[in-house]
C-alpha cells in the first residue's frame, strides 16, 4: 500500500526524531522511495543532513558536559566525552588549514584541536595550559580527517593535570602531545581538595 506524500513526510518526521541518526539510505528502504524522495522531503520538511543531525545532538548532549570553554570554542567537532577522563574530536583538513604550494596542513590547526580538547576534558571552570610537549610524527594533507584522542593521565607533584591527546588519521599516529593543564578547583582523583599544596 502506497502512502499520500503528507503521510510519508509525517512518518519521515517522527522516524528522525526517534532515532536522529538514521541514514538517508536506511529511510529510503523503510519508505520504500528513492534517496532522493527522502532529500526532497526532508528539504520541504526543514531537517538537516545526517551529519547536521549529529553535530547538533552531540553539540546539546556536551554543553552540559564541558565546562572550561563554550563548546564552539573547541577545534574540531567533538564526539565523545567523559569529564576529567577522555574526549575524542574530529577535524577535517580543508583548503584553508593548509600551505598553498604543498596542501599539507599548518601545525597549528594540530596543536589547536589537541589543545581545545585538552581543555575540555578538564572539568573545572577555569583550565589553562601551562605546559606542553609535542610531537609531530607525520604530514597531513588536504582532504584528510584527523581524530584527536585526549587521555587524562592524572596528577603532577605541582598539583597540574596531565592530559595526554593523541591525533590519527586512519590507524597512522600524526601527532602526539603531553599537556599540563592548570585548573582552579585542583582535585585528586581520589576527590580530596589539594588546593593547599606548596
Amino acid at each position: 500500500m502506497r502512502r499520500t506524500k503528507r503521510e510519508r513526510q509525517r512518518m519521515l518526521k517522527e522516524t528522525i526524531e526517534e532515532n536522529p541518526f538514521i541514514t538517508d539510505e536506511e529511510l529510503a528502504e523503510k519508505f520504500s522511495v528513492s534517496i532522493q524522495t527522502i532529500r526532497l522531503d526532508r528539504l520541504e520538511l526543514s531537517i538537516p543532513e545526517l551529519r547536521e543531525r549529529i553535530k547538533h545532538v552531540a553539540e546539546k548532549s556536551f554543553a552540559d558536559k564541558v565546562k572550561s570553554l563554550p563548546i564552539d570554542e573547541v577545534i574540531g567537532e567533538m564526539i565523545d566525552i567523559e569529564p576529567d577522563q577522555s574526549a575524542i574530536s574530529i577535524f577535517d583538513v580543508k583548503k584553508e588549514h593548509v600551505f598553498k604550494r604543498n596542501q599539507i596542513a599548518r601545525g597549528h590547526h594540530l596543536f589547536a584541536q589537541a589543545n581545545s580538547l585538552a581543555v575540555a576534558v578538564i572539568n573545572d571552570e577555569l583550565a589553562l595550559t601551562a605546559k606542553a610537549n609535542l610531537r609531530f610524527t607525520r604530514q597531513v594533507k588536504e582532504n584528510e580527517r584527523v581524530v584527536a584522542k585526549a587521555k587524562v593521565k592524572g596528577v603532577n607533584e605541582a598539583g597540574r593535570t596531565i592530559v595526554e591527546v593523541n591525533s590519527y588519521v586512519g590507524q597512522e599516529l600524526v601527532f602526539s602531545g603531553e599537556f599540563e593543564m592548570y585548573r582552579s578547583n585542583i582535585a585528586k582523583k581520589d576527590g580530596v581538595n589539594d588546593e593547599n599544596r606548596n
